[in-house]
């Protein structure tokens, strides 16, 4: 058993990737090119990472024909899922503005904390969508409220909130945020409180169509591990979000039962088990092509 970070997510993964390509070579050339991307801030803003290596590779007009992200997609056991789409996500930061003042004297002041309860409220109580086909519904969840007040009798100068949003392809990160703000301006209209806004969106969902590249790695799979794997929307986000922008895409990987725990850990024989499956992939994928 291999212990550490990263075991599962996703250095595993990649150690089984150098590996089955190491493999293919060592039998002769593939009519074709294999390539490795490895970078350092998919779990962060994921701003400089692989969003940036995809818009060099296609400002220099690069070709992708497929790519398999080696997140640890299995559920269970070793080749039971693979993951062909992802909804997006998006962080809302939101403040209320009012006056401070003595809570016996509210005529004097103007309290952010009621205008930002029931924003809050309107927001968790709409209903995004109904799913898609593949997806769960989409959700938005307030991760934190805070007026940060120590005091009994003074009315707050401003309340703040944070949400995330994880959406599905009904929408896209621009909608949503375009939906967000005029919300918020109509409790601005109402309250008469300024309400200030900040977004960010990691990425919007993305889906990888049944086509030959999915039946490919599925086939691939089954003939290394005896399990045909699911095809999932399930889970979080990848950088798989940017790298769809190029070319079709999946996640193939370990098991993702202890990752991100301080025991995260992979069987050795499991990640030699998926350097096969590696191997597989990528010989169907160039005998097929």
């Amino acid at each position: 058993m291999l212990y550490g970070r990263g075991a599962v997510d996703m250095k595993g993964g990649i150690s089984a990737w150098i590996a089955a390509v190491s493999r293919v070579l060592a039998d002769g050339d593939v009519p074709g090119s294999l390539s490795l991307l490895i970078t350092g801030d998919e779990e962060g803003p994921a701003l400089h990472g692989t969003k940036r290596v995809v818009e060099t590779l296609m400002a220099e007009a690069e070709v992708i024909d497929a790519c398999v992200v080696g997140e640890p997609s299995s559920q269970h056991a070793l080749g039971d899922t693979i993951k062909i789409g992802r909804r997006g996500s998006l962080n809302s930061w939101i403040t209320v503005h009012g006056k401070q003042g003595h809570v016996a004297y509210p005529d004097r002041a103007a309290n952010p904390a009621p205008v930002m309860a029931r924003l809050m409220a309107r927001l968790a109580d709409h209903r995004l969508d109904d799913g898609y086909q593949g997806f769960q519904p989409s959700n938005l969840e307030i991760t934190t409220i805070d007026i940060g007040n120590p005091a009994t009798n003074v009315i707050p100068a401003e309340a703040r909130a944070r949400l995330n949003i994880r959406f599905n392809p009904t929408h896209t990160g621009d909608q949503l945020i375009a939906w967000l703000n005029a919300m918020a301006g109509e409790a601005q209209a109402e309250s008469g409180l300024r309400i200030e806004l900040e977004h960010l969106c990691s990425g919007d969902a993305f889906l990888t169509e049944p086509c030959a590249f999915v039946t490919g790695v599925q086939d691939a799979v089954e003939a290394a591990v005896g399990r045909r794997p699911e095809a999932s929307t399930t889970g979080g986000t990848s950088d798989a979000r940017f790298i769809r922008a190029m070319a079709p895409v999946l996640e193939l990987g370990l098991v993702g039962q202890t990752m991100h725990q301080v025991d995260e850990r992979a069987p050795v024989a499991e990640i030699e088990a998926l350097a096969e499956v590696y191997r597989r992939v990528i010989t169907t994928f160039f005998d097929r092509a």
